[in-house]
């Protein structure tokens, strides 16, 4: 495959993208922001007029999307990939999404002659950028084999969660956690933090004992702990609140579907509600912190 069309050129999207350029494929973008297209041309990208010529004669098509409707409304509308997709074409979809609207597009694709993984990704915008994403698989195993030589140049590590829709549920397990785990590290620093304790000390102990976790190691929520986490750029970039909700969400109408039991899923659902509420919707997900440190409307200091 040589030919690829990408579309949704997001935070996460554009440098997946750039990367396959830089790998030495011919992609064609195509997204609904105009100046996002015209980066990744100035990148070597060849840009298209609408994601149904993006598509028509590449050999793989890859998208990145916000939210459920997005994906349906692409593959599943009129004009969509499935009506422009040339023959024999691989589809994946990266965007993070219910996993019975996986299960629906990938039924539609297949019923069209089309192999199509759901294949959203762990890692971050820093992950996207440095080619280090992990890409979490559902779908057939002769497709993801014909999609490894892609994600390979987007990620490091490609997991095969199962079926089709079986990389979406272990997408918003693993967000669920996330989440879980960002909102009791901001709770923790701030309780530290209210003590006296200096944050950046209180994160090293943590992260060599018992409370050692991703977020403490790598996306610190404290300001000036770290460099490179968001939180250090007023929480700007990153992997913003509201989709972290959205990804709540989702985790939730998923416990529901079985009937199993995410109380703590649930909980931190409704504190990303009211951080999202109190006007941080936009900021990265670390913000949270600021839901505990008595000034919700202010960043942390």
């Amino acid at each position: 495959m040589q030919h690829i069309a990408f579309i949704g050129l997001g935070n996460m999207g554009a440098p997946m993208a750039r990367n396959l350029v830089a790998a030495g494929f011919h992609v064609s973008v195509f997204d609904l922001a105009p100046e996002a297209v015209a980066a990744l041309v100035e990148a070597g990208a060849t840009a298209a007029q609408s994601a149904s010529a993006a598509v028509q004669a590449a050999d793989a098509v890859i998208t990145m999307l916000p939210a459920n409707k997005h994906v349906q409304e692409l593959y599943l509308g009129q004009g969509g990939v499935l009506d422009s997709a040339k023959a024999g074409a691989l589809l994946i979809d990266c965007s993070t999404i219910a996993a019975e609207v996986a299960r629906q597009v990938a039924q539609a694709a297949t019923e069209r002659g089309f192999a199509m993984l759901d294949a959203p990704v762990s890692g971050g915008t820093a992950g996207a950028q440095a080619g280090t994403l992990t890409f979490i698989v559902g779908g057939e195993a002769e497709a993801l084999l014909r999609a490894r030589p892609l994600l390979e140049k987007m990620g490091k590590n490609i997991f095969h969660a199962g079926a089709a829709g079986a990389g979406q549920v272990a997408k918003i397990c693993n967000n669920m956690l996330l989440g879980i785990l960002m909102a009791g590290t901001a709770e923790a620093l701030n309780l530290g933090v209210a003590h006296g304790l200096d944050p950046a000390v209180l994160s090293d102990i943590m992260a060599k004992s018992s409370g050692r976790n991703w977020t403490l190691e790598v996306y610190n929520p404290w300001p000036g702990v770290m460099d490179t986490a968001p939180a250090s750029r007023n929480y700007s970039g990153g992997f913003g609140t509201a989709l972290m909700l959205k990804d709540l969400g989702l985790a939730q109408q998923a416990s529901l579907s079985v009937n199993a039991a995410t109380p703590l899923g649930g909980l931190v659902r409704q504190l990303y509600q009211l951080h999202a509420q109190a006007g941080h919707a936009g900021q990265d997900f670390s913000s949270i912190v600021q839901l505990f440190n008595g000034e919700p409307d202010k960043p942390a200091a």
